[in-house]
């Protein structure tokens, strides 16, 4: 099998690609390429064709334009209560941790409904769950995942002795085309997949942004001002150049070629999100902040058919979470980053203070 830097086999034996042009074309055509990937169910992003096609009819409306709308302002109070506690405190604190996880938690409770009492087992699932993921470990994974399957089945026993009237509840009551409610493994799995992934993958964008602010000083004050519209363009433009969400897998069902390499029916293939968004056959300087130029062509929330049904919510949520920071004073850093280790990407932690 011939290779490219573009694309390679990586040490499981899996093809790699980091093309941009493959991975748009391979994130296009799920006939060929299934997101039915996983030994576990994963509604709506592990499900093709009509299945996956019913759930983001059904799911979608959740984090529509409108439902987005009708969130911010309670989004805007949380970001700013917690910027105002971090300034207050007159010392230098975490973008990672104490900002962008709490800040995760809290926005994601607020959308679902969720009561105080979750915030600090969710926090402590963050941390442990991003250990997890750094060792890999089959097992290590494999109880994490059931810890927060716990949590999401004792939160849907509590709202069925006690129903409200919020997303959680109104997600409960949904039904399949043919009538049939949710089971409960489905519910689990899209509590699990619009929270779970989205708590950690917020913190992590956090981390990107508050640490690419805090050493571009001079993009700071414009940002500030920005409209809503430019600032979601410059966020999608910094976690463009360092993007957060590594990768996703496919199943190859019929023979075929990718990148000039054949592949099998059966055969795994990943989608390298973050090599592809610094492809420099598209983006001819990848560290360059050029919003307007790189827009079409940024692949941080995916696309195609499977593109995240979540993107408007974080758009909205890491807009007024920088926006809050931005108006507090002067991002700086204070002291030494430190990297996430793969097969995670971003920080670990961004050491920052308010001026």
């Amino acid at each position: 099998m011939s290779t490219t830097d573009r694309v390679h086999l990586d040490q499981k034996g899996r093809l790699v690609i980091g093309d941009h042009a493959e991975v748009v074309r391979l994130a296009h055509d799920p006939e060929t390429f299934s997101s039915i990937v996983s030994r576990h169910l994963q509604v709506p992003n592990g499900l093709d064709g009509a299945a996956h096609a019913e759930m983001r009819h059904l799911l979608d409306p959740f984090m529509d334009a409108d439902a987005v709308a009708q969130l911010l302002p309670e989004l805007e109070r949380i970001a700013a209560d917690l910027v105002a506690r971090l300034d207050a405190a007159d010392a230098p604190f975490g973008a990672v941790a104490d900002l962008g996880a709490r800040f995760a938690v809290r926005a994601q409770s607020a959308w679902l409904g969720w009561l105080p009492e979750w915030e600090e087992p969710l926090l402590q699932w963050v941390a442990d769950n991003r250990v997890a993921s750094r060792t890999g470990h089959p097992r290590a994974t494999a109880e994490i995942a059931d810890r927060f399957d716990a949590i999401i089945r004792e939160l849907l026993r509590r709202r069925r002795e006690h129903p409200r009237d919020d997303v959680t509840t109104r997600l409960m009551g949904l039904r399949h085309s043919d009538g049939s409610a949710l089971r409960d493994d489905e519910l689990v799995s899209i509590l699990r997949n619009v929270t779970g992934g989205d708590l950690g993958s917020l913190a992590l964008c956090t981390g990107v942004i508050v640490h690419w602010l805090a050493v571009h000083p001079e993009h700071q004050d414009h940002l500030a001002a920005a409209s809503d519209a430019d600032l979601d363009a410059a966020i999608d433009e910094i976690l463009r150049a360092d993007d957060p969400f590594v990768s996703n897998r496919r199943r190859v069902t019929r023979q075929t070629e990718v990148g000039g390499c054949p592949v099998h029916a059966g055969q795994i293939v990943v989608l390298d999100w973050r090599a592809a968004n610094r492809d420099p056959a598209v983006f001819v300087e990848p560290d360059a902040f050029d919003p307007a130029a790189h827009a079409a062509a940024n692949l941080v929330y995916g696309t195609g058919p499977h593109v995240c049904p979540g993107r408007l919510l974080a758009t909205g949520e890491l807009r007024v979470l920088v926006r809050a920071l931005l108006t507090a004073g002067r991002i700086e850093p204070a002291g030494d980053p430190e990297r996430e280790q793969a097969p995670v990407a971003g920080f670990r932690a961004v050491p920052v203070r308010l001026v």
